[in-house]
């Protein structure tokens, strides 16, 4: 493969840390607003412009500085980190125009320290997806942690700072607890951290101690959403809507899940895990997670609480897709990245559409609903359809790969897993779009006219909805960025 050496990984990632300072001292509303605009339409524009050279098989590499010999603070784009830098990237522009219409109309306070924080979030998150190596990726990590505390804090009342400390004691006291010893302990015994097709472990370690190792990684990297470090997922619904939509759907968990991912495929490798058989323990603590997580969200009448738990049965999918380790299971995993992003992010905006316009927080109060806002309710239908897998949106793509690879991988038993999880979206989510369209006036919940929400908040979720269904007819680029990670995974 190809390399170039560039500085753009590092411009992507700058560009919205240097707009903080701007934001802070933007005298308006309509500025503060319009830099936040600009900086996520650049940071898209440098990230994009980086797509052809790594669509053509070219891998881009930069150095910021060594720590010591063997060991750099380093960033490298290939194809795996640009498909979830193309999906974060763009929906910070979606989200920024969301959080106008949702900020606003509900007289949010302290909205210049919310943006800012969002601004570091994505400078957080890009970090993740470009780095060279597991040292890079730790501090990326934790910066993300720390960036996104005070927005899920953001209300300042104590049901916030509850739900705060529960996330940080679960995410960054897990990574220190779990990863950081993990890694401190393979850099003793191979003095290297990075990222290799085929990992860089070999057989410095007993069966016994990769286990270990393997496991630390996994459930330390808490923002995965993997049972039992997930209950601070649910508790980080307290935070805004928006903040809800794209952090706890699509920024912070998917960088939990990236992390992962990364992990088995360019610490441990494919060749070690399948000879050793390790992968399949994490195959079935994911199905553990995916089954149980819909089984939880049939009974939470929040409906950000149900969404929040179907958020950590669907990252378990892109757990089981990695660690089946088949191609087209990696490639569905990979892929599922993108898809549910773009579903999930829809829910959540209609979630906040409906509180903002109407004060529901709760599924037993909506019915009749899809009435009185109909526009919303249908983007929630094709949200739920996407994440449910089923045409004609772009959720049916990842997981039929996803299907197909436990059927390669001779692995039958998770078919049946994705089969059943699929079942149960099914059974968490129509049910909601049903009662809010078909029922009798006498059993609708609204006698008065519920308007749409304003028009920032309308048109954000009808983007992210069409996209939805615009990705089941052109999956591309996403589904070759994948193809592309599943052939560097094994080798190709």
């Amino acid at each position: 493969m190809e390399t170039i050496y560039s500085a753009k990984p590092l411009i992507a990632i700058l560009v919205s840390l240097f707009v903080v300072p701007v934001l802070i001292s933007s005298k308006s509303d309509n500025v503060r607003e319009a830099w936040t605009f600009g900086a996520a339409i650049l940071k898209f524009l440098v990230v994009a412009s980086m797509a052809p050279l790594v669509l053509s098989g070219v891998r881009i590499e930069f150095t910021l500085f060594e720590v010591m010999p063997n060991l750099a603070l380093a960033f490298r784009v290939d194809s795996f980190g640009l498909l979830f830098a193309l999906v974060s990237t763009p929906l910070w522009i979606v989200t920024s125009a969301y959080s106008i219409g949702y900020m606003r109309t509900l007289k949010e306070h302290s909205q210049t320290r919310y943006y800012c924080f969002f601004a570091l979030s994505l400078s957080a998150t890009v970090g993740v997806a470009f780095s060279a190596n597991l040292l890079t990726l730790y501090l990326f990590y934790e910066m993300l942690s720390f960036a996104t505390y005070p927005l899920v804090t953001h209300h300042q009342d104590q049901e916030a700072r509850s739900s705060g400390r529960k996330y940080i004691l679960y995410i960054l006291g897990s990574s220190i607890a779990f990863v950081l010893p993990a890694m401190l302990f393979i850099f003793a015994e191979t003095g290297t951290f990075d990222f290799v097709s085929q990992g860089f472990l070999g057989n410095h370690f007993s069966q016994t101690t990769l286990l270990i190792l393997l496991l630390m990684f996994v459930f330390g990297f808490a923002k995965a959403g993997i049972m039992p470090f997930h209950s601070w997922l649910p508790a980080a619904m307290v935070a805004p809507t928006p903040v809800s939509a794209l952090l706890h759907a699509v920024a912070v968990v998917k960088v939990g899940v990236f992390c992962v991912a990364r992990v088995i495929t360019g610490v441990f490798g494919t060749d070690l895990l399948l000879r050793t058989d390790l992968n399949t323990v994490i195959c079935y603590i994911a199905s553990f997670t995916i089954i149980a997580a819909s089984l939880i969200a049939l009974s939470q009448d929040g409906l950000k609480r149900r969404l929040a738990f179907s958020t950590i049965g669907q990252l378990s999918y892109i757990v089981l897709g990695v660690a089946l380790l088949s191609p087209l299971a990696v490639t569905g995993g990979v892929l599922h990245i993108a898809m549910h992003a773009f579903g999930k992010i829809t829910l959540f905006f209609c979630a906040g559409a409906i509180y903002a316009a109407s004060g529901i927080k709760n599924i037993s109060d909506m019915v009749g609903i899809g009435k009185r806002m109909p526009v919303t309710m249908g983007c929630f239908l094709i949200g739920a359809l996407s994440v449910i897998g089923l045409p004609p949106c772009g959720g049916f793509i990842s997981k039929w790969y996803l299907v197909l690879g436990t059927l390669e991988a001779g692995k039958i038993f998770f078919l049946f897993v994705l089969l059943a999880s699929s079942l149960l979206n099914v059974a968490y989510f129509l049910p909601i779009v049903y009662r809010a369209f078909f029922c009798t006036d006498e059993e609708s919940m609204f006698e008065n006219k519920v308007d749409e929400v304003p028009i920032w908040c309308l048109v954000p979720l009808c983007i992210t909805a069409s996209i939805s269904v615009i990705l089941f007819f052109f999956p591309q680029p996403f589904l070759r960025l994948a193809q592309m990670t599943a052939q560097t995974v094994f080798g190709g």
